[in-house]
């Protein structure tokens, strides 16, 4: 189980899907729209995916929101534009998001060293900046093979344990993805601001935007629209595994969230409502290792950047708890596409870039 940004395809047999759509798609590319969600549709029989949240906006208009298959396979409740989904790792550009408004405020210092924040860490902390946490740079690593995702841990025992590994390379000199860089952050800004890193997401970011879905995770909380994730085991759909409620809290990726909310986060990245240009520029620039060169991983600040057949690409995707989702905003062009999908495995990836292509090659 993780939060990693990449997805695995499964190929294995599960009953007949049965879609059920609902779509607030406008007038516009009629006969690109009716494309799209057959193309849709035959992936997710291919990949074996319930469920599918698809977005599509173009110039801050939706021109495609629209849900197939189904949010609940026990209740047989179809997905809607309005259904909720996890978000995984799509969920760290919220964060990085979160660092760079106490950037902004002169609260926090991208060259800070950590150890200016986490007075007992290891020496080695010293040398690590926010940057590179928000880089994936700064030699942290992952959840171990033993992590109990079913202890309830407390933060200042997850920190502990972060605390308790060995930096994987000096600082700076390589990209390693780390979602317990991601934790770090979390704490970090609870440590700066006094308040848990969701609630200052929820008044500084989804109450400003309307985003009336957005939260963080709770499995015990009654959500409306919620999707259940699922799994494949040997060929049998099974639910989500179950994961204690701390888990679910931390900054690397622990948010739910739909179609339509990210559809107001994405029309905000076009503005200066929560962060101004330079700030957003610098997440969407890859960050240069200590010798000059960009990160392998082409990574900003909770973004992955890369050039699609002459198109610039912002990108993230997520896996968690039996969801899959991806998010690609095309800036220079105005065109974001989300997928949002409840099957651990499923590659929403590329369907986001299929899409997306689709969209493109309108005249």
């Amino acid at each position: 189980m993780s939060r990693r940004f990449s997805s695995r395809r499964f190929s294995i047999y599960v009953s007949l899907i049965f879609f059920f759509a609902s779509s607030v798609a406008s007038a516009q590319s009629p006969a690109t729209t009716a494309a799209v969600s057959d193309y849709v549709k035959a992936e997710m029989q291919r990949q074996h995916i319930p469920g599918l949240s698809l977005l599509v906006v173009r110039a801050g208009k939706i021109v495609q929101a629209e849900g197939f298959g189904l949010a609940n396979v026990e209740l047989q409740a179809p997905v809607k534009p309005e259904t909720v989904f996890q978000s995984g790792s799509v969920g760290k550009q919220f964060t990085a998001t979160a660092v760079m408004m106490l950037v902004e405020e002169g609260k926090i210092s991208l060259d800070d060293p950590l150890t200016k924040y986490f007075a007992d860490a290891p020496p080695a902390w010293k040398d690590v900046t926010v940057r590179e946490l928000l880089s994936h740079t700064a030699g942290f690593g992952d959840y171990p093979k033993d992590f109990d995702f079913r202890k309830d841990w407390s933060e200042a025992e997850e920190l502990k344990l972060i605390e308790s590994i060995p930096l994987a390379y000096s600082p700076g000199t390589k990209w390693a993805y780390s979602n317990f860089g991601y934790v770090t952050l979390g704490i970090l800004i609870h440590r700066v601001t006094g308040e848990f890193y969701g609630d200052f997401l929820q008044q500084r970011i989804f109450q400003p935007l309307g985003m009336q879905s957005t939260r963080i995770i709770s499995e015990a909380d009654i959500v409306p629209n919620r999707a259940a994730g699922y799994r494949l085991v040997k060929g049998e759909l099974k639910n989500q595994e179950w994961v204690a409620p701390m888990v679910n809290t931390t900054a690397d990726g622990s948010l739910y969230f739909s179609i339509l909310d990210l559809a107001k986060w994405d029309a905000a990245l076009y503005t200066e409502k929560l962060l101004k240009r330079s700030s957003l520029d610098l997440m969407w620039t890859p960050v240069k290792l200590k010798n000059g060169q960009p990160n392998k991983g082409y990574y900003g600040f909770g973004w992955f950047i890369e050039q699609r057949a002459g198109h610039r690409c912002i990108h993230h995707d997520g896996a968690w708890q039996g969801f899959e989702t991806a998010i690609d905003r095309y800036v220079d062009d105005q065109l974001t596409v989300v997928a949002l999908t409840n099957l651990e495995g499923a590659d929403p990836g590329k369907i986001t870039q299929h899409v997306a292509e689709m969209y493109l090659a309108e005249k």
